[in-house]
Parts: structure tokens; C-alpha cells; sequence
């Protein structure tokens, strides 16, 4: 992986939560906040700065803003979400550029799993530990925070194991 592992394992421990937030509010509320949004932002902001070399933060910075670009533009085009596009563009800084197909391969492959694992959820005795949850009502909209959330701390996670 081209991730190091020091700069995974710094991460790490601020970014899963929030991932297992939005994953657990987009189920539940089929939004993703704008303060998760935000605070994953801060914290690439803030802890980048100190574990990665000064121009490849200002590279992943510029990942940012062109991923919202087209978050923008997707979702004017009704492809995604608002919530969706803006945590997508402030999880971005966190991939390095030579782990990009690695974490579109991850992202298929834990999206996949998440609609199927939402569905046989949402039709099984399981739903009544959540019966309230709005992405069970939901038929045509998924909550796609949950493999967004779960992609970026896989591939924290794997960075964390396997990274350089």
C-alpha cells in the first residue's frame, strides 16, 4: 500500500469513530451531518499537517476540492446525496494517490456487501432491534454512508497493517 503505516495508525483512532457515526446515522436518519462532515475535515486539517510531508498535504488537500467538484456535480445530476458527496470529498485527503484503484476495488467490494447486508437485514427478524431506523422504509434510496463510512476505516485500517 502506498499509505504509510505511522500516518494509518495516527489517523486511525480519530476518523472510525465518525466513520461508525455516519454509518450509524445515515441508517438511521439517512443523512450524514454536516458536523461529521466537518470534523473529518478538521481532523485531516490539523493532524496532516504533522505526519505528512508539507507538499503531499497540500496534493491531498487538492483531492479534496476536486472530489467535492464532483460530489457537486453528481448530485445536481441525482446520482448521490449532499451528505454523500461532501463526506466523500472530506475523506479523499485521507487515500494516497497510489492506493486510488485499491480503494475503488475496497469501496465496490464493501459497497456490495453493505446492500446486501442492509437488505437481508431490513427483511429479517434483526430490523426489530432498530424497527424505527428510516432507511428501513426507504425502496429507492440507500444509505450509502454506511459503505463510505466503512471503506475509509478499512483502508485506514489495512494502511495501518500493511501500509509502508
Amino acid at each position: 500500500m502506498a499509505i504509510s503505516a505511522t500516518v494509518a495508525l495516527w489517523f486511525l483512532p480519530f476518523v472510525l469513530p465518525l466513520c461508525l457515526y455516519v454509518a450509524f446515522t445515515d441508517m438511521k436518519q439517512m443523512r450524514i451531518t454536516n458536523q461529521a462532515v466537518v470534523l473529518l475535515g478538521l481532523i485531516f486539517l490539523v493532524l496532516g499537517l504533522f505526519v505528512l510531508p508539507f507538499e503531499t498535504y497540500l496534493w491531498r488537500l487538492m483531492s479534496l476540492i476536486i472530489v467535492l467538484a464532483l460530489g457537486i456535480l453528481l448530485n445536481a445530476a441525482g446520482v448521490m446525496g449532499a451528505g454523500d458527496a461532501k463526506f466523500a470529498a472530506a475523506a479523499a485527503p485521507y487515500v494516497a494517490l497510489g492506493d486510488l484503484r485499491l480503494l475503488m476495488a475496497l469501496f465496490m467490494a464493501v459497497l456490495l456487501a453493505a446492500a446486501a447486508t442492509h437488505r437481508a437485514v431490513k427483511y429479517s427478524p434483526l430490523r426489530r432491534l432498530a424497527p424505527e431506523w428510516q432507511s428501513w422504509q426507504e425502496t429507492k434510496k440507500f444509505p450509502m454512508g454506511l459503505a463510505l463510512g466503512t471503506a475509509l476505516a478499512l483502508y485506514l485500517i489495512l494502511g495501518a497493517l500493511y501500509g509502508r
